[in-house]
């Protein structure tokens, strides 16, 4: 099985942010990263973006606020970041607090400042197959590993384990583009993984520590986890149980050390773009 390491396509990725910083003239873009409280996937991903950013020399502040800050109060400070001439791009980490109404952060989020597809513009425009909207970072990072590695995406089965709004409906949006053929499958899919088991390349996005394991990979299929679980002792797990998929899957990405780093550069690209389009 080849491991489809992530630092290459982020090396590709940095080459074309740096074509579009030696753009602006010497103006340097900033990033907004706006959690709410401390779960360690947040702070996991939370250091690898702001260190991503700095790394392709670009800006990034973090603007973090305790688990129980007030709705009202979180809507006041958000807007404040989201108006801020300075700031180019924001990503907003989710899921937030119960108490926290997201959707009205959804629809108050600048478009052009929406580096994660989060607002119903940018959302519209995945959806309508319209790439001047900003994708969900990790949706596009799927197939940034994909076309890297030179897989043929075109006239594939491609199976997605989750089908959330952060990555598994607008990757299904992304892959029809490429022209795949796609499954999303969730918890009422029936025999879930014998329906995997079809796919030539399988994505598992179901936020569930080594829930995909061999029984759900077809021979030779590319298996891409996106999952990001943090364990009682720190220690990062993927979606897939790495170990057992090796006698099945032709290739595949680890975590860490996979579609993460993609993860982030796609996001340094869409905040270039987005100082680029300013």
């Amino acid at each position: 099985m080849i491991v489809l390491k992530g630092a290459e396509v982020s090396a590709k990725i940095k080459e074309e942010v740096q074509e579009l910083l030696g753009e602006l003239e010497g103006k340097t873009p900033k990033l907004a990263v706006v959690r709410v409280g401390e779960r360690p996937d947040d702070l996991s991903y939370e250091r690898g973006a702001i260190k991503k950013m700095e790394a392709f020399g670009m800006k990034a502040q973090s603007y973090a606020f305790a688990e129980t800050v007030d709705n009202q109060e979180f809507q006041s400070e958000f807007q404040k970041i989201n108006q801020d001439p300075e700031v180019t791009g924001i990503l907003l980490l989710r899921p937030l607090p119960r108490h926290i109404d997201e959707k009205a952060l959804e629809a108050a989020i600048d478009p052009a400042k929406d580096l994660d597809g989060i607002s119903p513009v940018n959302i519209a425009k995945v959806f309508a197959g319209d790439v001047s909207g900003f994708a969900p970072c990790t949706a596009e990072a799927v197939v940034e590993v994909l076309k890297a590695n030179g897989i043929p995406i075109a006239g594939k089965r491609a199976v997605i384990v989750g089908r959330s709004m952060v990555v598994g409906k607008p990757l299904a949006m992304l892959l029809m583009r490429e022209n795949a053929t796609v499954t999303v499958c969730h918890t009422k899919t029936v025999d879930l993984p014998g329906t995997c088991r079809g796919g030539e390349i399988l994505v598992a996005a179901a936020g569930r520590a080594r829930m995909v394991n061999g029984d759900y990979v077809g021979p030779g299929a590319v298996v891409i986890d996106v999952g990001i679980n943090v364990d009682a002792d720190g220690k990062l797990w993927g979606d897939v149980d790495f170990e057992s998929i090796g006698q099945n899957a032709s290739m595949a990405t680890p975590v860490p050390g996979g579609v993460g780093a993609v993860t982030t550069a796609v996001l340094a690209r869409h905040l270039a773009l987005a100082a680029h389009r300013s």
